[in-house]
């Protein structure tokens, strides 16, 4: 699956044909350097490595920068293999947001806003359990019994409980396209995404 990596700017709002108000997500996605090609012969499988965002090169370890340099490129801050990549690119290709033209809907992968610790009332939906009265005081938003008595004597593992939340990877699917601004490198896709302002994602056609 082909696509590229982009940046996350902001939200905006536009509207459409019929007068109504769209939430959007402005990203700028590439310009992306193919900086590996992996076939099923050398490799095992085949792939193409895409590589986005600029660096300065005393900011990047010397088996980075030698990799770099095959494919006649300065150092860049995010890489990410594409599996079975549908379209013909050679090493050292730039690859911009022109490739999704075409494309009517696109899947988008980030990492999520990190929450921090939570309990589980936020962080699973639990809806608290206990009265507000009755001589309780502490007990609302607590998630009540975890395990049994005497059999087996245990909490089971994958219980949902208290714990950190957020920074995980999510992937939206079937975002449909607003608007390209290939000039400023800019794609504009319906709805949110995840991430904060300034975190990559994977852009998939």
């Amino acid at each position: 699956m082909s696509g590229l990596i982009g940046k996350k700017i902001g939200m905006t709002s536009v509207f459409n044909e019929e007068g109504k108000h769209i939430p959007c997500t402005v990203i700028e996605a590439g310009p992306c350097v193919v900086t590996q090609i992996k076939t099923t012969e050398k490799e095992g499988y085949s792939s193409v490595q895409l590589a986005f965002d600029d660096m300065k090169e005393k900011s990047c370890n010397k088996p980075l920068l030698g990799h770099f340099k095959k494919a006649k490129t300065t150092p860049k801050r995010k890489l990410f293999e594409f599996h079975d990549f549908r379209k013909e690119v050679k090493l050292g290709d730039t690859l911009t947001v022109d490739m999704l033209k075409d494309d009517v809907w696109l899947d988008i992968t980030g990492v999520s806003k990190g929450k921090g610790f939570q309990g589980v009332v936020k962080r699973h939906g639990f809806s608290g359990v206990g009265q507000a009265t009755h001589g309780q005081h502490n007990r609302l938003r607590a998630p009540g019994s975890i395990g049994s008595s005497s059999y087996p004597s245990r909490v089971f593992k994958g219980m949902r409980m208290a714990g950190r939340m957020g920074g995980d990877n999510v992937m939206m699917i079937s975002l449909k396209v607003v608007k390209l601004i290939p000039e400023n490198n800019l794609l504009i896709v319906q709805g949110a995404v995840p991430g904060a302002k300034g975190s990559y994602l994977i852009i998939q056609q």
